[in-house]
């Protein structure tokens, strides 16, 4: 008797847990066939058929592509090395809502994180602050500075959403701080705006020329739809707007404001900035952190002018205002304005070629070109000391790869090329 219960009993749960798997089975296959209709697109008859991503991605490649072409064969364009740039997230309840997946805030957090990264990569020598929307009040999240990790820190701790937006609080907020940048500083302002509305204490249209007439460049890249205020906005301050449409589109959105944009004719002033180059402090030293106001042991840099020690580079001496900096930082700024020459690209199954069969490595930073996915090199490109071979091991990260690869290698080309000129000019 005893036994027969213990015998329904476990059969019966093992109907139990055989109905909540379909159940688990059914919500995750309802979850990952959601918007299945964003997999189709429309060909040439009219006929709807599966979005093929490898040509979608091969077209976005030689968009980029095309685009440096543009640039490296146009004339010099003036850019702002040094950016003060304010990154304002609206984080009403509009941010809640789930049509990015797994919600609108959580998209943002995750693109703003990694692009606080991609700026401060390209654009050492600027500086980020972030500020925050929500209940119809602008909050200064993070002050304007260099370290990426602090935003990022800061951000991942106010995840929150509640209240209206308001957009005209916001712009009051970012005036008031950028209004005080040094004229060699470019101003600009990157609202990404959840809601339809904005909630607003006065007239917004006064605020608008307020930030033109500061020279302030707002952009805007929009989760929701189009709005008439935040075009207006940018038109009058030369800024950027756009609408994204899914996740992978607002993360290519919010990236494309990593490189610093032209200058206006009207506003580009040259200047000459004063700059130090500090040691590192000696180990096993002991001195009072300038930054964080505590004793450290051996870590950081000694400023030049007043001997001042901070812990780390880029960043402005807290004792006599000097603006710290090291080599590789101009550098990778210096870039933006040589763009690189433009590359063809060149398929796997020609890397046996016989005048190929010798490039085993990547002439500017040799790195191994064996079974690459992608090889490039440039088409104008005659004399071997200015060829540059680009590999891209990892197909599914072609754009991000290649085009970091384009940027390192540029750099280490340019060194080798001097190298072998010099040492041709020896052996004459």
């Amino acid at each position: 008797m005893t036994n027969n219960i213990a015998e329904k009993r476990r059969q019966q749960e093992e109907e139990d847990d055989e109905e909540d798997g379909d159940l688990d089975g059914w919500g995750e296959r309802s979850y990952a066939d959601e918007r299945s209709w964003e997999a189709l697109q429309e060909d040439e008859s009219g006929l709807l058929r599966p979005l093929d991503n490898k040509a979608m991605y091969h077209a976005q490649y030689r968009r980029r592509l095309r685009s440096l072409s543009t640039a490296s064969n146009s004339q010099r364009i003036q850019k702002g090395l040094i950016r003060f740039l304010y990154i304002v997230l609206d984080l009403s309840r509009a941010a809640s809502v789930m049509d990015f997946r797994p919600s609108r805030m959580a998209v943002v957090a995750q693109n703003v994180e990694a692009f606080i990264r991609e700026f401060f990569d390209q654009n050492p020598l600027s500086q980020i602050a972030l500020v925050t929307i929500k209940d119809g009040v602008a909050y200064s999240l993070t002050e304007l500075g260099g370290s990426p990790e602090s935003h990022i820190k800061a951000l991942m701790a106010k995840l929150e959403c509640s209240g209206d937006s308001s957009l005209q609080n916001a712009l009051e907020l970012v005036h008031e701080y950028l209004d005080k940048i040094p004229s060699y500083g470019n101003r600009e302002v990157l609202i990404l705006y959840s809601a339809l509305t904005t909630c607003d204490p006065g007239d917004i249209m006064e605020t608008i020329q307020k930030c033109k007439k500061s020279k302030m460049r707002c952009s805007v890249i929009g989760l929701s739809a189009e709005m008439f205020i935040c075009k207006h906005l940018c038109q009058e301050t030369g800024g950027l707007y756009s609408v994204a449409l899914d996740e992978s589109h607002f993360k290519e959105l919010i990236l494309e404001h990593a490189p610093p944009p032209p200058a206006i004719a009207e506003f580009a002033i040259a200047n000459l900035i004063k700059m130090g180059f500090p040691q590192r402090a000696a180990e096993g030293s002991i001195s009072i952190c300038s930054c964080h106001k505590e004793s450290k042991v051996g870590e950081g840099f000694i400023c030049p002018r007043c001997k001042a020690r901070v812990c780390e580079l880029p960043t402005e001496c807290r004792i006599c205002g000097l603006t710290l900096v090291s080599s590789p930082h101009l550098a990778r700024s210096y870039h933006h304005l040589f763009p690189i020459a433009p590359f063809d690209e060149v398929k796997p199954s020609r890397q046996n070629e016989p005048h190929r069969r010798s490039q085993k490595t990547c002439f500017g930073c040799q790195q191994s070109l064996v079974n690459p996915a992608i090889l490039i090199v440039l088409s104008q490109a005659t004399n071997p000391a200015f060829k540059l071979l680009v590999q891209n091991a990892n197909s599914t990260f072609a754009l991000t790869v290649t085009f970091t690869f384009m940027r390192a290698c540029t750099i280490a080309q340019v060194a080798r090329a001097l190298e072998l000129h010099s040492q041709a000019l020896l052996h004459r």
